[in-house]
């Protein structure tokens, strides 16, 4: 595929995440604003983007960053092929199943890692993956290192359930987020694309052998606890609308 048509399919990946991330590209611009802080000052600073997608976010803050270095991971093959495709000359792209036994050996880090950010993507981890993976970062992290994450989280128990969706669902009609193609309508046109067939191939043949990735459901003060539980010093929610944060936690 030319580097023109997989630009393509990666824009259409930005448009229609959209749909599922309230104010997505604010909370972009608050992980930069996050990772800018942590990094400032730091000699050959590290960065690590956990289920990097496209690579969209992290070109983005390569770009903003140029003194940075950055390392993308992702397990599927197909929009890690989109991300070094239209971004790998600024960005080392990584294959590895976030939480898996020994999946940080396979990021190829030659020094402490500055900051780990995440967008979308911790949420999917049930609940005894993600405690592991967040001892796991905890070990990648230098002294007064970050995790950010920008996810959506479940309401507390006692939270404002429906409110909190309602205020989500019309900032995201207001931005028209709902006129861009689904999840699935993308994943069919990959589908349906010859240029991805062995790629496509390869994704369904390992579906079957990594854990579900079903939504964990965990509100965000139990993601808090685990983090605390891990080693991380301090956590809370730098950033939120509706059920949308930037959560941070300093190692």
């Amino acid at each position: 595929m030319d580097t023109v048509r997989a630009r393509e399919y990666a824009e259409r990946w930005e448009a229609q995440q959209q749909r599922y991330a309230i104010a997505r590209e604010e909370r972009a611009g608050v992980i930069a604003d996050v990772v800018e802080h942590v990094t400032a000052g730091r000699e050959r600073p590290l960065v690590v983007d956990l289920g990097c997608g496209p690579g969209t976010l992290t070109a983005r803050l390569a770009a903003r960053l140029p003194g940075v270095d950055f390392v993308g991971v992702d397990r599927d093959p197909v929009v890690l092929s989109l991300a070094r495709q239209c971004h790998g000359a600024a960005v080392r792209f990584v294959e590895a199943a976030i939480g898996a036994e020994r999946w940080t050996a396979d990021l190829g880090l030659d020094r402490p890692v500055d900051a780990v950010v995440s967008t979308t993507t911790l949420h999917c981890l049930p609940e005894p993956l993600l405690r592991r993976a967040y001892r796991q970062l905890g070990a990648l992290l230098r002294p007064g290192g970050a995790l950010v994450n920008g996810d959506h989280f479940a309401p507390e128990p006692t939270g404002p359930r429906e409110i909190s969706a309602r205020v989500g669902r019309l900032r995201a009609e207001r931005q028209r987020a709902f006129d861009h193609e689904d999840w699935d309508q993308w994943w069919r046109a990959v589908s349906d694309d010859p240029a991805f067939s062995e790629l496509v191939a390869e994704r369904h043949r390992r579906a079957g052998s990594v854990p579900s990735t079903k939504d964990s459901d965990l509100p965000l003060s139990h993601h808090v606890r685990l983090l605390r539980a891990a080693g991380f010093g301090q956590a809370g929610s730098v950033w939120q609308f509706g059920s949308s944060h930037v959560l941070v936690a300093v190692r």
